[in-house]
């Protein structure tokens, strides 16, 4: 009997695998094509523009002329000139993969297509898991349920859900296929929260600092990627401290946490120096916090954000007269004061410009002034499981235990409180900032999860309706199979 079990638990086990392993494929598939359709050359489509930006470097890197632009380029850097505004760590994962397979962008596609294909449903699967279980987010099943239904393990379900969405949304295999940081960032951004997760749940005994080190690592991936993500680190580390709170294992925590930031620290360091070096003032990553700010809040828009799209070049005419020869840290430095006073001028303004950016950061809608391309990918994506990510969100509101133990001391440093911090925290980055629909990207990464919940939840909720539907043309065997029908019933 015992025997008897044991193999249909591992039966179990590798049906679900193969299952994982066959939403992996497609994703990889998926992604692959999406390289394919870009091809072996670099042309600026909706939502791609900064791609020609990390090319280009990328080819000046390898010929010797360091990070500079052949010619006068976005945003304000004249030709020759050093430029810190974009990601440093791409810039060098495509100069490695130029200097081996020569300038082939396509080599480049196929290579990041291949690896988020793996990487980001897989860590959905992982997060999902961590944060669900079958007796915490779905209901259990009823009696007069299929024998292979009231045996399913709902927590799997809702993974493998989490795993195949990642997989086909639109946005995610489009831009895993451009040479921009979108996908090794969201890579990163989700496997920043797994491993947080992991080590928030480390016991005492349970001690070591493989955890820390591997958390660590990719904090400072995603930050050399994207320096926004700096914004988030210390709400992680708040939510680290409180699960060890919750788990009274202050030396271990504080020891983890210590590993991350130093680590952390290790990654900046260099390009700090290096900014040093090439602009003669502390830069600590990359120069584009000033830029975004001044555009993004200047008076031009007055109570209503316009789009990237709407501004087109005005952006650059925007920049004063007597501040447009400085270099680009010097300018970046100059913008951000300019962007602060832009606020404290008038933060009536600010607050209404804010709420108006909204409608840019979760636009679900067909827009006439958007291309072909953008309103398929809008479409076939957020639209189609924002529905499905609301009901998600508003069940674990209801069902998950931090509503039964709302009092508790334990409810703010569960798992799904720290993936509702990230949407909060990084959600209102952007909105106090600069908008656009790519930058949701990572939430859309981390709400999939939601909208797996949404759609398991809502077949539970309507399994018992369809029972019944199906028991009054017929009689029902223990094992939920029809018997027999109606005289009445369609043969």
């Amino acid at each position: 009997m015992v025997t008897q079990q044991k193999e249909n638990e591992q039966l179990k086990g590798w049906l679900r695998n193969r299952k994982l392993w066959i939403v992996l494929v497609l994703a990889v598939i998926l992604r692959l094509a999406a390289a394919l359709y870009l091809g072996d050359q670099v042309v600026v489509l909706p939502g791609t523009a900064d791609q020609l930006s990390y090319h280009t470097l990328a080819v000046r890197l390898i010929e010797g002329h360091g990070f500079s632009f052949p010619e006068r380029w976005w945003p304000h850097t004249a030709a020759g000139e050093p430029t810190a505004h974009w990601s440093y760590l791409y810039t060098l994962y495509l100069a490695a993969v130029y200097s081996i397979f020569g300038i082939h962008p396509l080599a480049a596609r196929l290579i990041q297509a291949f690896l988020v294909g793996m990487l980001q449903p897989y860590l959905a699967y992982t997060l999902a898991g961590q944060i669900y279980t079958r007796s915490q987010m779905v209901g259990t099943t009823t009696s007069n349920a299929p024998s292979r239904l009231r045996g399913m393990d709902k927590g799997r379900t809702i993974q493998l859900a989490a795993a195949a969405f990642t997989a086909i949304y639109v946005y995610f295999f489009y831009y895993s296929a451009a040479l921009m940081t979108e996908p090794f960032y969201i890579t990163a951004v989700l496997a920043t929260l797994v491993l947080a997760i992991r080590l928030g749940r480390r016991t005492p005994e349970k001690a070591g600092f493989g955890g820390a080190i591997a958390l660590g690592l990719v904090i400072s991936v995603a930050v050399l990627l994207r320096q926004l993500f700096l914004l988030f680190v210390p709400f992680l580390l708040m939510w680290l401290i409180a699960a060890g709170y919750k788990r009274r294992s202050w030396r271990q925590t504080i020891s983890s946490l210590a590993i991350v930031t130093m680590i952390l620290i290790s990654a900046i360091i260099p390009a700090t120096i290096y900014n040093y070096r090439r602009f003669d003032r502390f830069v600590l990553l990359n120069t584009n916090a000033g830029f975004a700010l001044f555009w993004a809040n200047h008076p031009i828009h007055g109570t209503n954000f316009q789009s990237a799209a709407e501004m087109g070049d005005m952006y650059r005419e925007l920049i004063p007269s007597e501040l447009s020869q400085l270099d680009e840290a010097a300018l970046d430095q100059a913008l951000l004061k300019e962007s602060i006073r832009f606020v404290t001028d008038d933060p009536v303004r600010y607050i209404q410009l804010t709420l108006s950016r909204t409608v840019d950061y979760f636009k679900f809608w067909p827009d006439p002034a958007s291309s072909l391309i953008s309103n398929v990918s809008r479409l076939a994506s957020f639209t189609l499981f924002l529905p499905f990510m609301i009901y998600g969100l508003v069940r674990s509101v209801l069902t998950y235990q931090v509503r039964a133990r709302r009092g508790s001391r334990a409810s703010w440093n569960s798992p799904l409180a720290l993936v509702y911090l990230f949407i909060i925290v990084y959600t209102g980055i952007h909105l106090l900032s600069w908008t656009q629909i790519r930058y949701r990207l990572p939430v859309d990464a981390i709400l999939i999860v939601f909208a797996a919940i949404g759609i398991v939840g809502l077949a539970d909720f309507l399994r018992p309706l369809i029972q019944a539907r199906r028991f009054m043309g017929g009689t029902i065997r223990d094992d939920g199979l029809l018997l027999d029908q109606s005289p009445t019933a369609e043969r």
